[in-house]
């Protein structure tokens, strides 16, 4: 039936998106005319008669133009934002790892560097004296993440192997305690950083840690991201008519690789 077909390819004049999808879509609209048409005839109409009531019934060119446009652009848009969420979570989690990864290690880099300084200070040294004390204070209060600094003089402990347990017990020749930065979110630990020369003296510093951050930031981001991305291209599998629980599982658990692979047998399957 021309008219309805002219109907048809006018609603979806200049429509964009899929057109495989498009097609299937102006398909089942022309079925649905046809049947109207077909039972209006049986009721009585002529073929123009019922051609053109079903045409009404169905809605104007310009209205149903307008509809079909929104809801492709609307699909358009959400899978576009659903991409570009998707992007920005990767990116926070990437960056924000990657940040808290590089201060831990400037940390651990700054915690040595305060160790060997203290070495410096009391190496060949039989006492703590009040200046080299005000001096390891500044060393310690000169950063952000060591909390407390222990001293002791171990040159009796004969063997090396018990220094550990001597350390435990005994009272230290100098002690520093500073309060940091420590709020609830930051999920902070507090861990020893002991360390000797192997002949007089043993030094042995709290530094705060924050890798269990890092962990929750990696692990929930790696999550969302996940997430986000199934639903994605799952929206794009459905689309392009090819959506099963197969497909969402590959997704799911292969990501990017899933998705390549369901691109390029699509690809395929539409040369063959």
């Amino acid at each position: 039936m021309k008219p309805i077909e002219s109907y048809v390819d006018e609603v979806y004049h200049n429509v964009g998106g899929n057109k495989k999808e498009i097609e299937e879509l102006k398909s089942e609209m022309k079925s649905h005319l046809i049947e109207a048409v077909h039972e209006l005839k049986s009721e009585g109409k002529s073929e123009k008669e019922a051609i053109n009531i079903a045409i009404e019934r169905f809605g104007g060119e310009q209205e149903m133009r307008s509809v079909v446009g929104q809801l492709f652009k609307a699909q358009k848009v959400f899978a576009k934002w659903m991409l570009f969420l998707t992007m920005a979570v990767f990116l926070f989690t990437v960056t924000a790892f990657g940040l808290i990864w590089s201060i831990e290690e400037e940390n651990a880099n700054e915690n040595s560097i305060v160790a060997t300084d203290i070495f410096d200070m009391l190496k060949d040294k039989a006492a703590i004296s009040k200046d080299m004390e005000e001096e390891i204070k500044n060393l310690v209060q000169a950063t952000d993440q060591i909390s407390k600094v222990e001293i002791y003089n171990v040159s009796d402990v004969a063997n090396n192997n018990l220094i550990f347990d001597y350390v435990r017990d005994a009272k230290p020749d100098y002690r520093y305690e500073q309060k940091v930065w420590n709020p609830t979110w930051f999920k902070a630990n507090f861990y020893p950083y002991g360390n000797g020369d192997g002949k007089q003296w043993y030094v042995d510093m709290e530094t705060r840690h924050i890798s269990d951050l890092m962990t929750i930031i990696l692990i929930s981001g790696i999550a969302i991201y996940l997430t986000l991305f199934t639903i994605w291209a799952t929206i794009n599998a459905y689309h392009h008519k090819r959506l099963n629980v197969g497909w969402i599982f590959v997704f799911a658990l292969f990501n990017v690789i899933g998705y390549l692979i369901y691109y390029i047998s699509g690809k395929r399957e539409s040369v063959v």
